[in-house]
């Protein structure tokens, strides 16, 4: 098949679509994808241990909140009481 000397795209770029195979496209394609869920795998799991490390620091800090807050009398206020 001869390429048409008056085609709108060089001669280079006709080559290279009659070389292009969709089996490759597909395959790069597939290949980011894979990346893609990889790295969303591993953000979640960085996500779960960032909650769970949290949920530990929350549990501490309402057991001290009960264990010292619940029973003390509240601060003094500011302001004067004297007025």
């Amino acid at each position: 098949m001869p390429l048409s000397p008056d085609s709108p795209l060089p001669s280079h770029y006709q080559l290279a679509n009659l070389n292009w195979h969709p089996t490759v496209d597909m395959k790069v394609q597939s290949y980011a994808l894979e990346q893609s869920t990889k790295q969303l795998r591993n953000e979640t799991e960085q996500l779960k241990k960032e909650n769970a490390r949290l949920a530990a620091i929350n549990s501490r800090l309402d057991r001290f909140e009960r264990e010292h807050l619940s029973g003390s009398t509240p601060p003094p206020s500011t302001e004067d009481s004297y007025s």
